[in-house]
Order: structure tokens, then C-alpha cells, then sequence
């Protein structure tokens, strides 16, 4: 039995249950009672607080993952997700985050694990919080737009609406129902607030990217992309579609490049303790896979810099360093990143200015190839700068 839902963000569902610190059981089946079905009577029991189950879960977008990203679906497997796949080695490594930092127990993943036994409460809540968002939501959002993409026949103008629908909910699922018309907000908790908050941290917001406050260039990228994307699918242009998918998967990472880097100054330079280390060990979670799927070296370095610690060694040299290895290589550049600023001087942090396009090399850790990693690097056209999530 599905109940009615409206489109009034405050009324919904009148039936709310589950995990919830605040319940709504007004719109609820009473517990006991009489249905009629096929025009015969059922009597029924049931707890209303625990028998009420949500058909769609944050959870369920990680630990549904095999199926929805890498066996069962039309474009299996999707290429972002085989990159967090052949890191962790599991499909439900964003579930399996969230649950060890509950838990205050160690990850099991191949590499990048975290042993949450070291934090208190106050790392873990950061742990469960931010990776609730950027390991289980990130990942549902790309996939949506895939399953976008799976949806599409080409040269169809009437048979597209799956493939847009689809389109609409990773919108959705990236911005949140916080945000308002405009986009713009302080009090937003998904995707689309977090690339806001960054962007004032790195003074990347604005059109051009060049601002410390407004809605980030990411976002102002992202939703052209999204209208556009959308237009193609509803056209059929499957193709084109495609292209505008891989021109947008770069930019969700962003943010997470951002933060890590944040906070890996902040542990390094100012004396961050462990809710700093917390919030700096989700965000490399959340950007890691996609680094060693170009340099392992690299995601190595990072890893060693920013993972869950009681006592982190952070250098935040060497973790910049090694993120600049690979902007190319992501499809980023060094404007896309910008520089971590100090209002108190009005100018960047000493180190953390925005890569001017110097070379820098990585020495690689992978026996396989014992190649050296070398930038490619981007001329900085614009300063630009970022955030605290």
C-alpha cells in the first residue's frame, strides 16, 4: 500500500515515520482496522512506528548500488561508480562508511578505509553527516543522470519522458528542496549548497568564478549543463546528451578538491583538531577514487595526509601537490579550484594561493607501471578562492 503525496513540500506525506527524530503519524493507517480489497474485507495489525517503510532511502541509494550502477542496468557498468568500485572494492562503500562511523568500527574496503574507533563523537558525527551527502547522495545523483542516458532513444520527440524524468530527479537529488527559486540560500544541506559554501572559500563564485559570495561558478555551470541536458534528452539527442554528462561529472568534484584542501590546511596550519580531520578525511573520501584512477601515487599521498586519525600528520603542501598531478587529467583546472582566502588579510593563505600552471610531479607507488606522474597543468586566468562545510 503506497500513501497519496502532493507537491506542498511542508505536507507531502502526512505519514512519517521511521528513523525520524521527529514523527508525523496523522496521515498513517491506524494500527488496527478493516481494508477492503477487491471488495472483500482484510482485517490488519500492524506498528505503525515500525512497519511504515520508506520505498526510497538514503541508504538504499548505496546499498542498492550492484545493481543500479554496475550488473543490472541498460549502461552497465556506470564509469564514475567503477572508479569508487575498483578503489573500495565494495558497491556499498558509502553505506558501509556511515555505518562504521555509527558504530565507532573500522571500514573493510580494499584501500581508503577508516577506523572511526579513534574519533569521539564529534568526529563521527561529521563522518556520518557529510558522508550521508557526499559518498551516498553524490553517487545517486550521476547516477540518475545515467540512467538518463539509459532512457533515451534517439530521434524520439514523444518516448523520452523516463529519460527526462530521471534527469529531473538527479536534479533534484543534487540541489535539495531548501534552495528556493533563485538557488541561492545559507541553510540548503546537499550539493548545491556545499558548492556555495566552498566558492566563498576559494572566491570561485560568480559567472566567471572570480567572486567571494553568490551562487559558485560550479552551480552556474552545472544548471546551464542541466537545462541544456534536459533539452537534449526531450529532443532525443541522445549522443549529445552523453557528451553534456561527461562535460558535467568533473565539476561534482570540485567541491570535494576544495574541501579537502581546506581542511588539510586548517589540520596543518591552524591548528585543527579532530572535527577538522573528520570533515577532511569525508571530503578526500568523496574525491579519492577518481585521483587513483589516474595516479595511485597520488591518491596514496593524499590518503596518508588526510585519512581518520587520532593524530593526524597532515602537510598540506604534499596534498595539494598531488591534486594539482591530476587536475588535468580530471578535466579540471586551476581556476575551477581557485585559492583558499583569509579575509582577515583580504588575500589568499601563505601556500594556498590559486596553481599557476607550474609543473609538478608525482613520483608514482604503482609497481605496474614505475612511471613518473607528471602535470599537466592549466595557465590560472582568474584568482579565485573557498569555503568551510
Amino acid at each position: 500500500v503506497y500513501y497519496a503525496t502532493t507537491d506542498v513540500q511542508e505536507s507531502y506525506m502526512t505519514c512519517r515515520v521511521g528513523a525520524l527524530v521527529d514523527t508525523m503519524t496523522d496521515g498513517c493507517f491506524v494500527a488496527d482496522g478493516v481494508l477492503t480489497i477487491d471488495g472483500k474485507e482484510q482485517s490488519y495489525v500492524y506498528d505503525v512506528a515500525t512497519d511504515n517503510k520508506a520505498d526510497r532511502t538514503i541508504a538504499g541509494f548505496s546499498t542498492g548500488a550492484e545493481t543500479k550502477m554496475r550488473n543490472g542496468c541498460k549502461g552497465c557498468p556506470y564509469p564514475d561508480f567503477m572508479d569508487f568500485y575498483n578503489y573500495y572494492g565494495t558497491d556499498d562503500y558509502a553505506h558501509q562508511w556511515v555505518q562504521a562511523a555509527f558504530e565507532g568500527g573500522r571500514t573493510t574496503f580494499n584501500r581508503g578505509g577508516a577506523d572511526f574507533s579513534q574519533y569521539d563523537l564529534e568526529g563521527r558525527e561529521q563522518a556520518i553527516k557529510k558522508g550521508t551527502v557526499y559518498l551516498n547522495i553524490l553517487m545517486y545523483v550521476i547516477r540518475e543522470l545515467e540512467d538518463a542516458l539509459d532512457d533515451c532513444e534517439s530521434q524520439s520527440l514523444t518516448n523520452n519522458y523516463n529519460s527526462v524524468h530521471a534527469w529531473d530527479e538527479g536534479v533534484c537529488f543534487y540541489t535539495g528542496s531548501i534552495e528556493g527559486v533563485d538557488g541561492v540560500t545559507s541553510d540548503g544541506k546537499l550539493l548545491h549548497q556545499l558548492a556555495d559554501k566552498r566558492c566563498a572559500n576559494f572566491r570561485t563564485c560568480g559567472e566567471d568564478g572570480t567572486s567571494l559570495e553568490g551562487k559558485s561558478k560550479v552551480n552556474h555551470d552545472l544548471f546551464d549543463m542541466f537545462a541544456e541536458g534536459s533539452f537534449q534528452l526531450s529532443s532525443g539527442e541522445c549522443q549529445a546528451a552523453r557528451r553534456t554528462v561527461r562535460q558535467m561529472t568533473p565539476k561534482f568534484f570540485v567541491p570535494m578538491i576544495q574541501g579537502t584542501l581546506r581542511y588539510a590546511y586548517k589540520v596543518d596550519k591552524l591548528q585543527g583538531g579532530e572535527v577538522e580531520n573528520a570533515e577532511g578525511a569525508v571530503f578526500a573520501a568523496a574525491v579519492l577514487p577518481k585521483v587513483y584512477a589516474i595516479s595511485p601515487s597520488a591518491a596514496g599521498i593524499i590518503y596518508d595526509n588526510m585519512k581518520v586519525s587520532s593524530n593526524p600528520s597532515t602537510d598540506f603542501v604534499a596534498v595539494k601537490n598531488a591534486f594539482q598531478s591530476v587536475y588535468a587529467a580530471l578535466g579540471i583546472t586551476c581556476a575551477d579550484i581557485g585559492g583558499l582566502w583569509f579575509d582577515g588579510t583580504q588575500d589568499y593563505y601563505e601556500g594556498m594561493e590559486p596553481c599557476d600552471g607550474a609543473a609538478l610531479s608525482v613520483q608514482s607507488a604503482d609497481e605496474n607501471s614505475g612511471n613518473q606522474l607528471k602535470l599537466i597543468t592549466s595557465f590560472c586566468v582568474t584568482m579565485l578562492a573557498m569555503f568551510s562545510l
